[in-house]
Parts: structure tokens; sequence; C-alpha cells
């Protein structure tokens, strides 16, 4: 029988709705619920006072009374977003309360049950993420107000006080200046596709341009952000429980499993953002920085995930500008490719400041301390919370993004 069209089953269109992503805000999620239904007010009490309960050390007494609640009132993927956001703060605050000497290994049934229950809905595991962290945190303190930092604030903070919250937010903002170049990305996809090399420079161009903003949004960390307060109190609660010598086994989820579980910790490595970059760009990573953003990937809601993996399943955009032998497609590729690079610098220039110098004064600061000080977590010395050696990692992604430039 001969093949017709009719009969071959056309591909949806690359659109960002077809991945429930925002034009106007990217991978975040526009306008995220506040409050769960009264159901699930024992959830909710105990988030607002998140930080009071960890830092007055009376958290895992609070959650060892909370009634087990069921996740089947649970309507629609803002509530679920939003109880995958309470939840995961409250564990990181129940595992890590008492610091890296007296963490527990057993995350009770009452916070594992329904965590696991959320977590397998929504598709993501059962550990605070950047989608908790970041993508549906936010909130306005005037709903008609702008979206500028002094106008915005978590739903749910931790430990750190302002820095803590500067922190979140400023990734928050570097999301929002990231949602034209995400735009971009489907454009340069339907460009690659008919082809049109017209279009394709039109979006590498939108893709500089917010590769720009967001290096400069980036800045405003020094702004909002106290190195010490990060390195020494806000660090420990973005750490997981896979590759932790602190927990070797992993968690203990009572009443999910019979073993426990290893997770790792929250990363701006499980951002879509930068792998949807990368991904358009045919950036090759080395093999371990590979395998490291790739595991990050289950860490992200499953639609991101797939908006990420359909570009990488696209006809090469660096083979089809290098082959064109089109100059003003080339020159922008290259423009391109230098914008990431430049944000992946910055962003190795931002981790040695809150991580490497911060942790040399940590130590300086302890050495002349009385000795019952307690000082940040030293399994987290050299190392991102994700778990990866975070300098060698971040200066391995800036290398191969630089090398990935076209000769011309």
């Amino acid at each position: 029988m001969e093949i017709t069209k009719d009969h071959v089953k056309q591909k949806p269109a690359f659109t960002l709705k077809r991945f429930h992503i925002s034009e106007d805000y990217g991978f975040l999620l526009p306008n995220p619920l506040k409050e769960l239904p009264p159901f699930y007010n024992p959830w909710m009490e105990i988030a607002h006072r998140l930080t009071y309960l960890i830092e007055s050390h009376q958290l895992r007494s609070h959650v060892n009374k909370m009634p087990l609640l069921s996740c089947q009132y649970l309507q629609g993927h803002r509530e679920l977003y939003l109880a995958h956001l309470v939840l995961s703060f409250i564990t990181m605050g129940y595992v890590w309360q008492e610091g890296e000497k007296g963490v527990t290994k057993i995350l009770p049934r009452n916070l594992a049950i329904p965590f696991g229950e959320v977590s397998e809905m929504l598709g993501l595991p059962p550990i605070l993420v950047h989608t908790d962290f970041v993508l549906v945190n936010w909130k306005k303190k005037n709903p008609h107000g702008p979206l500028e930092i002094e106008n915005l604030e978590p739903i749910v903070s931790l430990p750190g006080g302002t820095s803590t919250s500067g922190f979140i937010l400023v990734s928050f903002l570097v999301e929002k200046v990231a949602a034209p170049g995400i735009k971009a990305v489907a454009k340069a996809v339907s460009g690659l596709l008919q082809p049109d090399d017209e279009i394709l420079v039109e979006a590498l161009q939108e893709v500089t341009n917010t590769l720009q903003e967001m290096t400069k949004t980036l800045k405003k960390t020094h702004d909002y952000v106290d190195p010490s307060i990060f390195y020494e109190v806000t660090r420990i609660f973005f750490s997981g429980w896979k590759d932790n010598p602190v927990l070797p086994e992993g968690l203990l989820y009572e009443g999910l499993c019979e073993q426990p579980l290893a997770y790792s910790g929250g990363s701006a490595a499980q951002s879509s953002t930068l792998h949807a970059f990368d991904e358009l760009l045919g950036i090759q990573h080395q093999k371990e920085s590979a395998a490291f953003l790739h595991r990050m990937r289950k860490y992200m809601p499953p639609h991101h995930q797939a908006f990420v993996e359909e570009i990488r399943s696209v006809p090469s955009l660096k083979h089809h500008v290098f082959s064109s032998g089109n100059k003003d497609l080339q020159s922008m590729y290259n423009k391109c490719v230098a914008a990431l690079s430049e944000l992946r610098t910055y962003h190795i220039t931002i981790v040695t400041k809150y991580v490497v110098i911060a942790a040399r004064k940590a130590k300086t600061r302890l050495s002349k301390a009385v000795p019952q000080t307690t000082g940040p977590p030293s399994f987290l010395e050299g190392l991102g919370t994700g778990g990866s050696q975070v300098l060698n990692f971040l200066k391995s992604v800036r290398d191969t993004t630089r090398e990935a430039m076209i000769q011309l």
C-alpha cells in the first residue's frame, strides 16, 4: 500500500502551550496559589511559622503531632504544586533542624506519606526541588504593584531572614527575565524545521538579549544576599540525602517504603532554562558534567523535561548554522554562545564569593571562637547542594560552552 501524507501521524506543533509553559513567565507558575483548602490547615499553619519553629527547635515536635492527611481533596495542578512546596519545605526543616550533628534519618509517616502521594501525582521526587524553591514560591505584597523584588516575597521561607528570601527572589527574577528567551527557543525550532535563516537570526538575537538580561539580574544577588548567612545558615536546608556522608544510606520515608531513599538537594542545575538553551545550541558537556545535568532533569516537572527533550530531538541547529554558509547566522550563533558562556562565568563569580570565600571566612571565624560554637555543615564544603563538586562542575560547563563556537 502506498503511504500518503494522510497516513503519517503529524507531530503536534512545537508550542510553549503544549508544554504548559507561559509566554510571559517562562517556566514560572503565573500567580501561584497561596493557601490550600481548610482541610490542609495543619500543613499551612506549620508552613507559615516554619522559620520560627526551626529556629526555636520546635518543628519536629509540631510535625510529630500533625494529623496524617489524605491528598484526595487536592484539586488541580495549582493546589498540588502548593502542597509539594509546603511539604518539601517542612521536610527540609525537619531533617536539618539540628544541623548536621542532629540529623534525623527517618521522616515520620504523617509527613512522608502525603509528600510521597503529592510527588507521585506531579511526577516530582519527594524532596525540595528548584520548582518548589523558585517556580511556584512567590507572591506580590501589593497585588496591583510591580513585579519587582521590593514588592515580592516567598510564600514559604527558611531560616536566614532577608538573605534567604533574597536568594529565592533573585532566582525568581532570573527565571522571569528568561521568559522571552524560552519563547525564542520555540521560534528557533520553528525556523529550523522550515528552515528559515531569517527567523533563526531573529530568534538567536532574542536568546542572546535574554542571556545578557539574566546575567544582569544575577548581579542583584550582591544587593540582597549576605554571603556569611547564605553559607552558614541557608545552604544546609537545600541539601539532599544522596552522596551525603551525614545520611550515607539516604532518608527513610516511614510508611512509604521499606528502604531509605536517596535524592539530591535543590540545585540551579534543576532549572529547565539553561538546559533548553544548551539543547538548542548543541552544547556537548563533558561526560561527568553531562551525567549530572541529565540526572537533574528527573527533578523537573515532566512537561518541562519533555520540552527540553523535544528540543534535543529536532535537527541540529549547530550543524545547520555551520553548513549554511550564512555569515550573519554564524556570527549571531557565536554571539549567543558567548552570552551563555558569560552567564556561566558570572555564576562562577557568585559561587566563588558565596561558597568558596565564605567557607574560608567561616573557618577563620571558627578557629577564633569558643570550642562549642557551631559552624556551617562540613559536608557542604566545596560541594553544591545538588551534590556536585561545584566549582569544577561550573568551570567544566562554561568551558564546553565556549568550545561550541564556530570557527569563522
